[in-house]
């Protein structure tokens, strides 16, 4: 499907030079003279390189629909990561990198939403919040105590994340794994 250059959208997905890209930041500008463009931050999704375009609104771009798939975590072994697919018990490895920082969050059996490029994995979707234990957490220091004030925890998958004062070690929290800030105390 086509669409203009000022059309994109962060997370829209585009072919653009014989790569597939998502766009991760935009930027609309009208300057005082000439016309107006967008200012596009995109990610490639095969090899993870980074491009910064600029998209007229006369230019026109194929937007990419991928097709998703319901799978399971099951392991890691070194720098690759186990998936399963739910439909058929199909098993895939794929390299910790084509998740970036979210790998971390990975839980056994965690079920996980993968996007999936003529039969290609690209790109793997962890759930919006997981439930994490805190090992460790910093004591309150004294006069700290305001309501906005946080305090450094270590999660049990060795994360750093900012946590209420009355938070302490072996608390379970619900935690944002893409912002990776501390949601609420888990019931």
């Amino acid at each position: 499907m086509k669409i203009s250059g000022v059309d994109i959208r962060p997370g829209n997905i585009i072919e653009y030079e014989g790569g597939i890209w998502r766009a991760v930041k935009i930027q609309h500008t009208q300057p005082g003279k000439g016309g107006a463009y967008m200012q596009v931050e995109m990610k490639n999704l095969i090899d993870g390189r980074k491009n910064n375009v600029r998209f007229r609104s006369a230019e026109s771009v194929e937007r990419v629909r991928l097709d998703t798939k319901d799978f399971q975590y099951l392991f890691a072994d070194g720098d690759t990561l186990t998936f399963m697919d739910k439909d058929n018990y199909e098993q895939i490895t794929l390299d910790k990198g084509v998740l970036g920082d979210a790998a971390e969050f990975l839980q056994d059996g965690m079920d996980v939403v993968m996007e999936l490029y003529d039969e290609r994995p690209i790109s793997v979707q962890l759930p919006d919040t997981i439930e994490a234990m805190i090992t460790e957490a910093d004591a309150v220091v004294k006069g700290q105590t305001a309501s906005s004030s946080y305090k450094p925890a270590i999660l049990e998958n060795g994360v750093r994340v900012m946590v209420p004062p009355h938070i302490g070690a072996g608390t379970r929290i619900v935690v944002d794994v893409y912002e990776r800030t501390y949601v609420k105390r888990a019931d």
